[in-house]
């Protein structure tokens, strides 16, 4: 059963202002992945005051989402470089 995906406005602006073409396609393709499987293989369940949030790696950048089960529906809360994502 597929999830729907929703991006904050916020993380799409992230995911525009990635540094080229191929990057954006890969996150992009990594995201709409999320739908199928919302918890691949590398998928990494986030801890302390992010705990109820998951994140999947592309290279150097980072997506970070919630999944809610109940209603499938996955937000993606923020897309960015591993260096500046938790902070």
């Amino acid at each position: 059963m597929k999830y729907s995906v929703s991006i904050k406005k916020s993380a799409a602006k992230s995911l525009e202002s990635l540094p080229n073409k191929a990057i954006r396609l890969k996150v992009t393709n990594a995201i709409l992945g999320l739908a199928e499987n919302p918890r691949p293989l590398k998928c990494k369940k986030l801890k302390g005051k992010l705990s109820e949030l998951w994140r999947i790696r592309i290279g150097n950048f980072r997506v970070i989402y919630s999944i809610d089960d109940t209603i499938r529906i996955i937000d993606i809360m923020e897309i960015g470089d591993r260096k500046e994502i938790y902070d």
